[in-house]
């Protein structure tokens, strides 16, 4: 990433997340090596980094630029011509509601783009160091692949290639992960403030401190598919309709999941402790059963491919919560008893005031869901995985709902024959965000425009179900 941004020789470069110095540390090797003067400036929240970056081997003289200042809202007032940066991973639910509007206005009058509010700051990190890079500069960023992938990333990443050049993409295998010990899965970004061009290079490195990375900022990236650093070079177009972190696919398809089933996701309590219990909890409480829905609260309580009665019994009988408080309709003052005590000491606890559950009314009333045919485990480091829901349970958001369009138990059954098969699953790749150590989260819309192979919906007889909107799952139809 230095060795990219310094290629040209700049005079002066920029950390905007300077942390315990690493990239200047990798800029002053850089600068001996090659007979480079460059100044280097940063930028960080939190004091105790400068000790940090001392204790690293840095200078005084190192850190001399280095300013105890927010980069994203309080921004220096002038550009660099090298920027290079891992910016904080901060989530959006851990940034206050104040900071994520300020975050949000900020992205709009620089972009012209609502970015959506589950943006992390490392989205700021990047759009406002775009913002600082000099005519002619250079950027390097590392940053988790959900950049690229979140439902904000398409609008984003086209705005970034109509204003940017975007020279490479470097992703890396679980074998070559930067961040081993991370559950994310990295991503590094050379970018240019140049005209934009239709191609770029997208590199995956299979081994790690792989020297072949350097030596394509040293000497051009030649395509070669395999090996420790494999280089694919890409159109713009389709690297954008893909996804940046995905590898390259030209691959078209007829049949998406979209076109036979809907997605929704599972139940959200608000508080599974007060409002998911077992059946002897129930008891207790003097719940009658009409005021219960059995549920399912986590995805390891499914096992394998199929839910039985059978299973949710056992998993009642162990002591695990399967039934799902749900008053809903019912006035207060005509339910049982004690469930109005049960109620009313929720209410003394609290719950009314806790961030979801506020935002119904009356504060008890839960979500309800159809109960779905299928499941689908969304998020798994072993396997996402289909289930056929044979026990007529409705989901906590541990699952998503799949709900087949039509209800033929035939049509069903075959549905889940393709979502069940090898090759279905290994496209979740294609649409899912990607973590650390090879976890997929798949999200309900991005499930939707799962790619269903075509040999497999025709083997089944499923076409003749297909929703008349089909699209062509390739950047064609995007």
């Amino acid at each position: 990433m230095v060795a990219y941004v310094l290629r040209p020789r700049p005079s002066e470069l920029l950390d905007p997340a300077t942390g315990g110095g690493a990239f200047f540390r990798a800029a002053k090797r850089y600068a001996k090596e090659h007979g480079v003067a460059v100044s280097p400036f940063g930028r960080d929240v939190d004091p105790s980094v400068l000790r940090q970056a001392r204790e690293s081997g840095l200078s005084d003289l190192d850190l001399a630029n280095v300013e105890i200042k927010d980069f994203v809202l309080d921004p220096p007032e002038r550009q660099f011509p090298a920027i290079v940066a891992n910016p904080p991973y901060i989530r959006h639910h851990r940034l206050s509601q104040e900071t994520k509007a300020d975050l949000r206005a900020f992205a709009t009058a620089a972009t012209g783009l609502q970015i959506d509010g589950r943006a992390g700051l490392h989205v700021y990190f990047l759009i406002r160091a775009l913002r600082c890079l000099s005519a002619h500069g250079r950027l390097a960023f590392i940053v988790s692949a959900d950049v690229c992938e979140g439902v904000f990333a398409e609008s984003l990443w086209r705005w970034i290639c109509a204003h940017y050049r975007l020279d490479a993409v470097v992703t890396f295998s679980p074998q070559a992960a930067p961040f081993p010990d991370v559950d994310t899965n990295a991503i590094a970004f050379l970018i240019a403030n140049e005209p934009p061009t239709q191609e770029l290079d997208w590199v995956r490195c299979n081994a790690p401190n792989a020297s072949g990375l350097c030596n394509l900022v040293d000497e051009g990236a030649e395509e070669t598919h395999g090996g420790d650093v494999e280089v694919h070079r890409r159109r713009l177009s389709e690297g954008l309709a893909t996804g940046l972190s995905r590898f390259p696919s030209t691959e078209k398809h007829e049949f998406r999941l979209g076109d036979f089933a809907t997605v929704m996701r599972g139940i959200v309590t608000g508080d599974n402790g007060f409002f998911f219990m077992t059946s002897a909890r129930a008891g207790e409480l003097g719940i009658p059963p009409s005021c219960l829905v059995r549920a399912i609260g986590r995805t390891r309580d499914v096992e394998g491919e199929a839910l039985t009665q059978e299973r949710i019994e056992a998993l009642d009988a162990t002591g695990r919560p399967t039934w799902l408080l749900s008053v809903n309709g019912i006035p207060l003052e005509q339910m049982p008893p004690r469930v109005q005590e049960y109620l009313q000491r929720g209410e003394k606890a609290g719950l009314p005031e806790k961030t979801l559950i506020r935002t119904r009314t009356p504060w008890y009333r839960m979500e309800t869901r159809r109960v779905p045919p299928i499941l689908f485990a969304y998020l798994g480091r072993r396997h996402a995985r289909f289930i056929r829901n044979y026990a007529g349970v409705v989901p906590l958001t541990c699952l998503l709902c799949v709900y087949p369009r039509s209800e033929d138990p035939a049509f069903v059954e075959k549905l889940w024959t393709v979502l069940c098969h090898p090759d279905t699953v290994s496209n979740l790749r294609k649409v899912g965000k990607s973590y650390g150590g090879g976890a997929v989260k798949v999200e309900p819309r991005a499930l939707e425009r799962l790619p269903l192979p075509d040999e497999l919906v025709r083997a089944q007889g499923l076409q003749k179900w297909a929703s008349p909107k089909q699209g062509t799952f390739g950047f064609e139809a995007l």
